[in-house]
């Protein structure tokens, strides 16, 4: 095999015709969605919580397709660190993962489902006060922002189409704008159904024929450095205990509530969940193994790509293209949960009271998110390994702990010391992050200056409440 190929002169006619089938069985689900909305939605008011969270409706096998499309949109970004580090891929973008996973389903739903929200922030407002979810809707937005799948779209169509990256990545995030302004959150849900399937399928296939065709773990074994088995790779107890603490920021990701605040009840909430988790263990065995094969057969590949340049050499025409269709589909199906979700914080959460609940306004949020997007997307250089470690690193660090916290002791967390304690964690992240360190210091993580600077900020707020209390 090639160590590196250009895709569009290996893709067949008959790649073409499955890989745009997909497409189209996709762009189908949108309309069909549209349909049962225009049948069963009546007033505005109705019609607006069927753009959020489709009436609280969403069915287990549904909430099931959408959340686990949802959460692989980095395919390139997983793939790169299984195909330079191995297995510690596997504990730092999987384990870590699943058990943030099952901590929200057996203990988050139960206590969520009370307050009846339609976002994260609007639970915050509920749980702490006005500012506490001003404050928690500037930290989403940041944190919902698609920039990482914003380069994914674009990196992939580029292999396939050639082009500038910008141009391949404002034509993705156009093509998911429409379909997402055509429906709303129904839309988002119905293609990510088609999408979990066809992505699904896609990475399995990689693995069944690496194996048919090298070998097991045997071939791998005597292909790699031991340094690819070891939960820690290259990088170290302590960087991969951060991926570990920010898999918790799981806790508070808005993706996760929304799905939870649309399901018809918290028994298909926890049941999706858990099912989920199983599905995501599957396709992390699939992605990591599958770029470990990559790394075996052609070493010298760009890592970014290596996992797409070896699959499309090892599949026969016609698997070819589904399994493109399966990148693809991967990546949209979380550009479009983001880049939605991203809008109604902006249009609902942060937005003027007389604008919320206007349809008309949530289009454009969606339209400017976009368009940071694409902004944001040139100033991380195309590195989604360091947007995720960023954004995820001040969403864990700062919201993580208050928010747990609050769950524990309810109405004992006041508004203005949910603020201080998120807060003193930005001021400590952006502090730890912009001085020169050295030694010891320098292996300190700015994740856990950020936990450790939000708990401070919430015992200091904590202290002075107390005392300003009458006796």
């Amino acid at each position: 095999m090639l160590s590196q190929i250009n895709l569009s002169s290996v893709i067949t006619r008959l790649d073409w015709i499955i890989f745009t089938l997909v497409l189209l069985l996709t762009l189908s689900s949108v309309f069909y969605g549209e349909y049962l909305k225009r049948k069963t939605v009546h007033s505005e008011k109705e019609t607006f919580l069927d753009l959020l969270i489709m009436g609280r409706k969403l069915t287990l096998p549904m909430f099931i397709g959408t959340l686990v499309a949802t959460w692989y949109g980095g395919i390139f970004g997983v793939t790169k660190i299984a195909f330079n580090n191995g297995i510690y891929n596997f504990i730092t973008q999987g384990l870590f993962w699943y058990i943030s996973y099952l901590v929200f389903a057996f203990f988050m739903v139960d206590k969520i489902d009370k307050y009846e929200a339609i976002t994260l922030p609007d639970l915050i407002k509920k749980m702490f006060g006005e500012k506490s979810s001003l404050l928690a809707g500037v930290f989403n937005f940041f944190n919902v922002l698609p920039i990482a799948y914003t380069i994914s779209i674009g990196l992939f169509s580029q292999m396939i189409f050639g082009g500038p990256l910008w141009l391949n990545m404002s034509a993705g995030v156009a093509l998911v704008i429409m379909y997402s302004y055509i429906g709303g959150i129904r839309a988002v849900i119905f293609s990510d159904l088609i999408q979990f399937f066809v992505m699904c399928f896609g990475v399995l296939i990689v693995l069944i024929i690496s194996i048919y065709k090298f070998g097991g773990l045997s071939f791998l074994k005597s292909s790699l450095p031991d340094s690819y088995f070891s939960p820690t790779g290259t990088q170290g107890l302590s960087l991969t205990l951060v991926w570990g603490l920010i898999a918790f920021s799981t806790l508070v990701d808005p993706n996760f509530y929304q799905r939870c605040f649309a399901a018809k009840d918290k028994k298909v909430a926890k049941k999706g969940i858990i099912i989920s988790t199983f599905i995501w263990f599957c396709f992390d065995i699939c992605t990591t193994f599958g770029a470990m094969y990559a790394k075996s057969v052609i070493p010298d590949a760009n890592p970014s790509d290596a996992y797409l340049t070896y699959s499309a050499q090892l599949l026969p025409s016609g698997l070819r293209g589904l399994f493109l269709a399966g990148i693809l589909a991967t990546i949209l199906s979380t550009l479009d949960s983001y880049l939605f979700l991203a809008g109604t914080t902006l249009s609902y959460d942060l937005a003027p009271k007389k604008f919320k609940g206007k349809v008309w306004f949530h289009h454009l949020g969606i339209i400017l998110v976009g368009l940071i997007s694409l902004l944001m997307s040139f100033i991380f250089e195309g590195n989604i390994k360091e947007v995720w470690k960023t954004l995820g690193s001040y969403s864990a660090g700062c919201l993580l702990i208050p928010v747990v916290l609050g769950h524990l002791f309810p109405k004992k967390i006041r508004d203005y010391q949910f603020c201080a304690s998120c807060l003193t964690g930005v001021i400590g992240i952006s502090v730890w992050r912009s001085i020169e360190r050295s030694g010891f210091w320098a292996n300190i993580d700015d994740l856990y200056i950020g936990v450790i600077c939000s708990i401070l900020g919430l015992l200091i707020s904590r202290v002075f409440y107390l005392k300003s209390e009458p006796t």
